[in-house]
């Protein structure tokens, strides 16, 4: 399964539960829930409400392409090897797609589990590539630059 890694860095926040909803926040991606107990969302560091109770740091690993709702397994195959190796994680899921949120302090570390299970992982910027995706691209060298893997 091919993932990307999304740019912006997130806020899961949470308010109390009669609270109103807040304005729609900017930015590329948001999600507000209501469920009679709580009122939580997620946004782009910037623009998390006010009053929230939050927790930031988190990076989205973004499933590329439209899943299809009778597909089976999906997070499962995603959310195992984050498991065995560790890493919490949090999940919104979408019309189209999935989306898996690890603290950006687990990221590196949660890419290479991924990609070990055999997932690949896109959009890691240069300089912070995985040690498969720089081995693959430098095969044909003989060598692997390590002084490239770091997060």
């Amino acid at each position: 399964m091919n993932l990307r890694l999304r740019p912006e860095r997130f806020v899961v926040w949470r308010l109390p539960e009669r609270a109103p909803p807040p304005a729609f926040p900017a930015g590329a991606f948001w999600s507000v829930t209501a469920t009679g107990k709580e009122l939580s969302g997620v946004c782009e560091e910037a623009h998390v409400p006010s009053a929230a109770r939050r927790e930031s740091g988190w990076r989205c690993l973004e499933v590329e392409g439209t899943l299809d709702f009778g597909q089976v397994g999906v997070l499962e195959g995603l959310a195992r090897p984050l498991a065995r190796a560790g890493i919490p994680i949090f999940v919104l899921s979408t019309f189209d797609t999935d989306h898996v949120f690890l603290k950006g302090d687990s990221l590196e570390r949660g890419v290479r589990a991924l990609e070990a299970a055999g997932h690949r992982v896109l959009g890691v910027p240069t300089g912070r590539r995985t040690a498969r995706a720089v081995h693959e691209e430098n095969e044909s060298t003989g060598g692997l630059d390590r002084t490239r893997l770091s997060f």
